[in-house]
């Protein structure tokens, strides 16, 4: 199969990239610097700097993941621009070259979070919710989807992976939280009471080549872990298996006075389940956050 990568230089991205191409699968990866592609991708894979240079190669699939980070600084009127060229202008390029093709892919892949629906507060959210949230990420992510599904009118399955918190060793959110919690400054964030949907990287990856092989599967998937955790529950597993106390909060306060409306992000929450994902057989190897945080931690 040779499938087209989008944010393939990624935490996820090259954790995909590994787990095809161990399985004799043809990996491009579209990037911003294809030059690096072989040395965080892998040698086997290929870098492109546009999507022309693929011409009418013979393409199978293709997994859309590109984005700039949303949490890595507060949103000004640029970064807000950023990140929405990052996501919707790509995905609006990816689908109109996809349409120029005389060969297209039987299915698209693109990312989403489930950021979709918004500050959910105490709701279970599955994907028979229909209605995104009210907050710039769940527009963020409703105009992402609705770019990507524009690909069904070229007879492409289209299948959007709404992600939790990526729990992984050397990147992502988690490693964000470390020091603090190895110096025993970790703690909950402010009533820690908000729901947190996490998913263990190694799942997140499992599901994607799951969702990829079936050709039934179509629309929005939650990418999280079936049990999501609570804020404080949270903050109390990190610091078991990391053996440092996890008292000190953080004031909601003085979040939303650094980081304005991004401090919702980390105030609220989504109370995920991935329903669809268990109807369709996946299985996850981390269901638990303490399994999870054990396998990513425990040896440290």
């Amino acid at each position: 199969m040779h499938v087209l990568l989008t944010g393939g230089t990624g935490l996820i991205g090259r954790g995909l990239c590994q787990q095809l191409t161990a399985q004799g699968h043809q990996l491009t990866v579209w990037s911003r610097t294809p030059q690096r592609v072989a040395s965080l991708c892998g040698a086997q894979v290929r870098g492109i700097g546009r999507l022309q240079e693929l011409a009418e190669e013979s393409l199978d699939a293709v997994i859309n993941l590109a984005g700039a980070p949303i949490a890595d600084r507060p949103w000004s009127d640029k970064r807000r621009a950023l990140l929405l060229a990052s996501r919707i202008e790509l995905t609006e390029q990816l689908v109109s070259w996809l349409k120029s093709r005389t060969q297209r892919p039987a299915v698209l892949i693109s990312g989403s979070a489930v950021g979709w629906y918004g500050d959910a507060g105490e709701r279970e959210m599955n994907e028979a919710q229909t209605t995104p949230g009210d907050d710039f990420a769940a527009h963020l992510c409703a105009a992402w989807e609705t770019a990507a599904q524009q690909a069904e009118a070229l007879g492409i399955r289209v299948v959007l992976v709404r992600t939790g918190l990526v729990l992984a060793p050397d990147g992502g959110f988690l490693k964000r939280l470390l020091l603090p919690f190895k110096l025993g400054l970790g703690g909950p964030i402010g009533s820690g009471r908000q729901w947190m949907p996490w998913i263990h990287l190694a799942d997140e990856i499992a599901l994607i080549e799951f969702l990829l092989q079936h050709d039934n599967a179509q629309g929005p998937y939650n990418a999280c872990a079936p049990q999501p955790v609570r804020n404080a529950d949270f903050a109390r597993a990190l610091g078991r298996v990391l053996h440092r106390p996890a008292l000190l909060p953080l004031p909601g306060f003085a979040l939303r006075l650094g980081l304005g409306e991004m401090s919702g992000l980390l105030l609220g929450g989504q109370r995920a389940v991935p329903q669809r994902l268990l109807e369709a057989g996946f299985n996850f190897r981390f269901s638990t956050l303490p399994a999870a945080l054990d396998d990513l931690l425990g040896r440290a």
